[in-house]
């Protein structure tokens, strides 16, 4: 049977309800459940709103505060000016799936590097061989990005063209007030 998801309510004042323990709790503790890999879902307790992201938003600025920050300024900079962009839900989807990749290969490399290097060894050569990864990492995404640019440039041009000669097209068969049929076709060919 699958474990239950587990919930926790936030009350107005600021507390953390776990209804598994039945006790209030601290972001720290929420922190542990994340580490832990346990599902559970933050509910405000007064309107009943998901706001399991919120929290986690929240622990995530706690831990970029505390210590030696993860996103640089400027990758939080850029992050912003995504929210409204036409590629704001590409973006989400991109980091998410990248995200995912990574942890897998860092689970195959910490697997591989148990089994070669045995336990006591493994965590050393694992720093080694992330090192070597992501000195090839960044110019491979570099360039997979330029290509993606690339084709998402012509692409566009592609579909602005289309569109152009749909207009035309569509102008040139409807009689315009003002104007006789015939000086639509020659102001057409005359762009040809």
């Amino acid at each position: 049977m699958p474990e239950q998801l587990r919930l926790i309510k936030k009350y107005p004042n600021r507390r953390l309800y776990d209804t598994k323990t039945s006790a209030y709790i601290t972001l720290s503790d929420v922190k542990d459940l994340v580490l832990s890999r346990e599902n559970f879902n933050v509910l405000d307790a007064k309107t009943s709103e998901d706001i399991t992201r919120s929290i986690l938003l929240q622990i995530i600025l706690e831990e970029e505060a505390a210590g030696v920050p993860l996103f640089t300024t400027d990758l939080l900079a850029q992050m912003i000016r995504f929210y409204g962009h036409a590629m704001q839900g590409m973006l989400g989807k991109y980091l998410e799936t990248n995200m995912k990749s990574f942890v897998d290969f860092q689970k195959k490399l910490q697997e591989q590097s148990q089994q070669i290097y045995g336990e006591s060894n493994s965590q050393l050569m694992q720093n080694d061989m992330w090192s070597q990864f992501m000195n090839f990492q960044g110019p491979a995404m570099q360039t997979m990005m330029a290509t993606y640019m690339e084709q998402s440039r012509k692409m566009l041009h592609q579909m602005q063209d289309q569109l152009k000669t749909q207009t035309r097209t569509l102008f040139t068969s409807l009689p315009l007030p003002g104007f006789p049929a015939d000086t639509v076709k020659h102001s057409k060919d005359a762009e040809k």
